[in-house]
């Protein structure tokens, strides 16, 4: 990882990703890898499983994958077991998977609302949870990490669902931080930056323009913003640290750069 040095630091470490295949866990996993993780990489999209996991060399590196439907509890309990037969338990757990769907309110019906609580709120909680049971049965003091958004904090026209559910996972996230406290078990928050060309939950070329204009830093997110923070929080350099949340985005979160005057920089 450019500008840092993580020594031996996460050598053999058990790391597991939902979502995978996407732009972040595909970010995540390679950096994971380049530090000497061995990698359970978990997925919906099992033919990209295979090539990223033969890309990655997973399983020459002691490492599993595991085709999961999260919004299936069958499935994520099967991920669960896999993970503790192959491992007995993670070291680091990485929320990942997530979707962006757009529409407005009126326009969404039951089983939409359904399919975004599910992927992004429901699926984290028995993620964690199954998982979590893994370390305090092996007195693993391990960590997990929640992907979120600064949506959470700030309402936007058509993805209301959205910024929903990522609210509730900041609060999902704190009251697993606090109730696993005393398991050596630290729970936290990377709020990635904008980084388009997903094609779970696609962007219209309009979108991307709009959002890189209002981004302070002036950039989308490049492959090692997000996992430089994820790496961080998962290290003995954050041990004092959980229930926090780390946002790298560029400033994108915490305001306008639109100026509503005739003169539009200082000087």
């Amino acid at each position: 990882m450019a500008g840092l040095s993580w020594g031996d630091e996460f050598a053999g470490r058990r790391v597991v990703i939902t979502g995978a295949c996407g732009i972040y866990g595909q970010w995540i996993a390679q950096a994971f890898a380049d530090v000497g993780a061995r990698l359970c990489l978990s997925d919906v999209k099992g033919e990209s499983l295979a090539r990223m996991a033969a890309d990655l060399r997973v399983f020459d590196k002691g490492g599993l994958t595991h085709r999961t439907d999260l919004l299936d509890a069958a499935s994520i309990d099967d991920l669960v077991a896999s993970v503790a037969k192959g491992w007995g338990a993670p070291d680091v757990v990485i929320n990942n998977a997530g979707i962006y769907p757009s529409g407005f309110l009126l326009d969404i019906d039951a089983a939409e609302w359904d399919r975004i609580i599910g992927v992004n709120l429901r699926a984290p909680f028995l993620v964690s949870r199954g998982f979590a049971k893994l370390m305090i049965e092996f007195k693993v003091k391990g960590s997990i990490i929640d992907i979120s958004s600064g949506a959470s904090r700030k309402m936007r026209r058509t993805v209301a669902p959205y910024c929903l559910s990522k609210t509730a996972l900041d609060r999902l996230n704190k009251g697993f931080a606090i109730e696993l406290a005393e398991y050596g078990i630290r729970v936290n928050i990377v709020e990635p930056g904008f980084a388009p060309g997903s094609t779970a939950s696609p962007l219209t070329p309009a979108h991307v323009e709009a959002t890189l204009a209002q981004i302070p830093l002036g950039r989308a997110s490049v492959p090692n913003d997000a996992p430089n923070a994820i790496l961080f929080l998962c290290s003995s350099k954050a041990e004092y640290i959980t229930g926090t949340t780390l946002t790298v985005d560029g400033g994108n979160s915490i305001g306008s750069l639109a100026v509503h005057q005739d003169k539009k920089h200082a000087g």
